[in-house]
């Protein structure tokens, strides 16, 4: 341990000794709790409990150490840096001066203000030296408010200065864009700030009050008469007891407008009326249930209410000279409310004994007020035009997109490729026209017909089809309602018009008779004893090969020349083929009879292109055909054989 040094001798090696006759060596004590928090306090003795010389001086003597400056000997003296520079923006940035005053505003249109008190806050922002002024937002004011002046230097004077902090103070006047502003008070920032500066403030002053502000607090002088009625009695008594009725509104007049239904709801409680609307399922109106809520309905007003409606909705009692009542709610007699008339047609079991009761009315009757159904519409199809068929016309008056008209897929299914052809002259004055024949086709499916006109060399006519296939209605017919050509009307030496051309029937298939006869109750007995008839007055033309009956000289003879007739006219074509038409007819023949049946024979002329509407060619198939339906292909050949 060294010993402390000897007054006067620098404290230096060898200057020192240590004390031997010292045996304590404790240190004191410089930490501990107060309050349950750690703390740190100055030694006052040092080791050993020697005294410290440093805490013998005196605070001010301490305080003169702290700032004494040393002078050194050795050297010069280090001048102190300067201070660090800050800018204006940094050091002021969100500091900015707030003060409160105010403006007055002329009110030239009003009598009940001459002027008004606007107050406003003036901000004066410390790191660009700009201002603006915000008026605070008042509800139901009017007065569009807020942002009063945008953040900017603002003018003070002609010259172009512009105010700074310097120019404000409590209690003076200032003059923005042409507005005096009176400047009454600021916040303790500014207050504070100002005083550091060196300006002296002005006491505050109290904010100026707006006139018609004032008036508007003051209340009104209400005088109300003191009334004998017991409000509390009639709740008391009629709690929970509602007058239900069952109304009607007619609102046909409006476009798409029509009857709907109301209940009203009448509360004995405190006489208010409610009225809820009914709805149907898919009626396509939105679903709000209230039409009116509950409240009480003016009946009567007062006489100046009525030449000056008040502009707000809300009704005050003294614009009011007579409420609705329950006897105002009757069964069987309109009632108004707001400008809607109401028909009330019905209502319920407590309804009715409280009338009855209260009242002394009769039972009200149930009125009927469900609507009948409107007459059903006669859809009225326009006139025919004369284009196309008149069932597909009228598919475009059913539905936008027109279909396909229905047909009877019975009738095509039976009737499929079931023909009737008759032969016909065409009468007309013109030499010319005298000896054309022509092929009439009537499709059993369809009831359509089409005229093919056989080619005939040298006769100065093209020949081929005449009419495609289509219905022909009958002359003198009924554009809407036509009547079109049937089997029935096709017998021998019928006239049938055609648009515009006349045709008679001279000669039909012997399977037209057929059909005839096995659907004789569809079709006249006329029609069918015409073409007996004919066929019987005709000479029979054709016999069968097979059988070795021999035909007549004349009847062969006919049969021959017809052949060499068609030979003449087939001769410079390519029909005249014996083989393929031979080959393809009596592979169909498989039991080598010679005869076919109809359809099989004409298919085969069918695909060999064989003009069988030729008039000629026609005139030889019905001569080789039998009684029996078939068709002798042998004679047939011949006319195709050179």
């Amino acid at each position: 341990m060294v010993s402390k040094p000897v007054h006067g001798l620098p404290l230096l090696p060898g200057y020192s000794f240590s004390d031997p006759t010292k045996t304590s060596f404790q240190r004191n004590q410089i930490f501990g709790y107060r309050n349950g928090y750690p703390y740190s306090r100055m030694p006052k003795v040092g080791v050993g409990k020697e005294s410290l010389h440093v805490n013998q001086l005196s605070q001010t003597e301490l305080d003169d150490l702290t700032n004494k400056i040393p002078i050194l000997t050795y050297q010069e003296p280090k001048q102190c840096p300067p201070s660090e520079f800050i800018p204006a923006h940094v050091a002021f940035d969100k500091k900015l001066l707030r003060f409160d005053a105010y403006f007055q505003e002329d009110v030239p249109q009003s009598t009940e203000e001459h002027y008004r008190i606007r107050k406003v806050r003036i901000y004066y922002y410390l790191e660009d030296d700009s201002m603006s002024v915000m008026e605070p937002v008042v509800d139901n004011s009017g007065i569009p408010q807020g942002k009063f002046i945008k953040r900017q230097r603002l003018p003070k004077n002609d010259r172009g200065d512009c105010y700074h902090w310097k120019d404000l103070n409590r209690g003076i006047n200032i003059t923005i864009y042409g507005k005096t502003f009176r400047i009454v008070d600021c916040d303790p920032f500014t207050e504070v700030f100002l005083e550091s500066q060196g300006i002296e403030l002005n006491p505050p002053e109290k904010m100026a009050l707006d006139p018609y502000t004032e008036l508007r607090k003051s209340p009104l002088r209400v005088f109300v008469t003191p009334s004998d009625f017991d409000e509390f009695k009639q709740f008391l008594i009629f709690d929970k007891k509602v007058l239900r009725f069952y109304a009607i509104w007619d609102d046909t007049d409006s476009m798409f407008g029509k009857n709907l239904h109301y209940v009203i709801h009448y509360y004995l409680a405190d006489d208010t009326v409610e009225i809820r609307e009914v709805h149907e399922r898919n009626d396509g109106r939105d679903p709000f249930p209230v039409l009116l809520k509950r409240q009480r309905l003016p009946k009567v007003l007062v006489g100046n209410s009525k030449d000056s409606p008040p502009c707000f909705l809300e009704i005050s009692h003294q614009d009011v000279q007579e409420w609705f009542s329950a006897k105002d709610f009757v069964v069987g007699q309109p009632v108004t409310i707001l400008g809607r008339t109401f028909f009330i047609y019905d209502c319920d079991k407590f309804t009715r004994d409280f009338y009855r009761d209260k009242f002394g009315f009769p039972e009200f009757p149930t009125i009927d007020v469900s609507q009948k159904p409107p007459p059903p519409i006669k859809q009225v199809l326009p006139p025919y035009n004369g284009f196309g068929f008149i069932e597909d016309s009228a598919q475009n008056c059913f539905a936008l997109i027109p279909r396909n008209p229905p047909k009877d897929i019975i009738k095509m299914l039976t009737n499929e490729q079931k023909v009737l052809r008759y032969m016909a002259v065409l009468e007309s004055p013109i030499p010319e026209d005298q000896g054309r024949h022509f092929i009439f086709s009537y499709f059993l499916a369809s009831e359509m017909v089409s005229i093919f006109e056989p080619p005939v060399r040298n006769s100065g006519f093209f020949g081929g089809k005449f009419l495609t296939k289509t219905k022909i209605a009958k002359p003198g017919s009924c554009l809407d309602n036509p009547s079109f050509y049937g089997p029935g009307d096709f017998y021998i030496g019928a006239l049938i018009e055609v648009f515009g051309h006349r045709f008679i029937i001279k000669d039909a298939d012997e399977y037209v008779l057929k059909f005839l006869e096995s659907n004789a109750k569809d079709y006249p007995p006329s029609t069918i004893l015409s073409l007996k008839n004919h066929f019987l007055n005709r000479k029979p033309e054709t016999k069968e090969l097979d059988s070795g009956l021999t035909a007549n000289q004349n009847e062969n003879k006919d049969l021959e020349t017809l052949i060499k007739e068609i030979q003449e006219r087939l001769k410079n074509s390519n029909f005249l083929l014996e083989g393929p038409i031979r080959e393809a007819f009596q592979l169909l023949d498989k039991d080598k009879t010679g005869y076919l049946d109809r359809e099989k024979f004409f298919g085969v002329c069918k695909n060999y292109n064989l003009p069988v509407d030729d008039c000629l060619i026609n005139q030889l198939i019905r001569m080789c055909a039998t009684g029996e339906g078939k068709i002798n292909y042998y004679n047939f050949i011949r006319a195709f054989t050179e």
